[in-house]
């Protein structure tokens, strides 16, 4: 994959497009998935909509109860618990999905956090990179061997958002440790994120395991459950009520709409490695240009980076490496 990859393909759906648009008339049965975050804000859409299409689906879940009582009425899925910031708690969740599935054809990293306070977790990292970089790492690699198992055609589909442009990987400083920027953190772990899918594709294809990044859209989901509303309200993006009044914001069902499309679009067969937003291929933007302007910065899909942030979170976590 280079950058010259990143081109629309010219997708039927758009930003309008809802999860139900996606998987409308898809046939999914004995598909199974694992959705992290399946229970809230995008990834409760994204459980919804594979189960409806036929899906098995497993939710991992910090919130194991809560989760539960969410999709109490959803047929077809099951919660298992984890805590992405525990690297044993992923361990424990990847044996235990491995005990009840055989194969995982679509692995969905929708969990994560944003603009948290500082903290350190486990031997000292940051955790916003650790929730939405290194968890999701670890559990990818715990469970490859059941996606290749697939026997082709297994995709990992990963949260980035258009925060990645806010940061390129702090190589001097991963884990904040001469001065702490919440947003600075958030964007280097979604910069993460889109590395991840480049270099997994990398190491995948030859199994028939590809990965995608992408931008969901900017949506108030719980995603922002640790910002004051009042830091919401001088963004301009709700009112005094908590009410969106953003432009251009996304409905958690339009949200969740790119990541179904990444799972499962034909037009994305074999391809990989890719930034997505609105439902297509994003084209590469400018180094200076608003972040807002859409597309993805040239370093979060820089292979020679994403093989460097493969081996430093091998390093970190112990995970075991993939063979190519």
């Amino acid at each position: 994959m280079t950058s010259t990859d990143q081109q629309p393909l010219g997708s039927p759906f758009s930003a309008a497009s809802t999860a139900q648009d996606i998987t409308a008339g898809l046939d999914l049965s004995g598909t199974s998935a694992v959705v992290t975050g399946g229970y809230s804000g995008l990834g409760l859409q994204t459980t919804r909509a594979l189960t409806a299409a036929g899906a098995r689906v497993v939710v991992p879940a910090r919130r194991p109860d809560v989760a539960r009582a969410a999709l109490a009425d959803v047929e077809g899925c099951e919660v298992v618990p984890m805590d992405l910031a525990d690297l044993g708690s992923v361990r424990a969740a990847a044996a235990r999905i491995g005990g009840s599935l055989t194969r995982i054809d679509l692995l969905m990293a929708v969990a994560g956090v944003m603009a948290t306070p500082e903290r350190h977790v486990g031997p000292g990292w940051e955790s916003q990179l650790t929730a939405n970089h290194f968890g999701h790492f670890a559990l990818v690699c715990e469970l490859y061997p059941l996606l290749a198992a697939a026997g082709g055609g297994a995709r990992v589909v990963v949260n980035s958002s258009a925060g990645h442009a806010l940061t390129d990987m702090r190589w001097h400083d991963p884990h904040f440790r001469t001065g702490y920027d919440k947003w600075l953190a958030y964007g280097q772990a979604k910069t993460a994120n889109a590395l991840f899918a480049v270099h997994l594709d990398a190491l995948g294809r030859g199994d028939g395991v590809r990965a995608f990044a992408l931008h969901p859209g900017k949506i108030i989901t719980g995603l922002q459950r640790e910002m004051a509303l009042q830091e919401q309200i001088d963004r301009g993006w709700v009112d005094e009520h908590g009410t969106v009044i953003g432009a251009d914001f996304k409905t958690p069902a339009q949200g969740a709409a790119t990541g179904l499309w990444a799972a499962v679009s034909p037009l994305l067969d074999g391809l990989g490695g890719l930034y997505l937003e609105d439902c297509d291929v994003a084209g590469v933007s400018a180094p200076d240009a608003p972040m807002d302007d859409g597309g993805v910065r040239a370093y979060a899909v820089a292979p020679d980076s994403a093989a460097r942030l493969w081996d430093l979170s091998v390093a970190a976590t112990g995970a075991t490496p993939i063979a190519r």
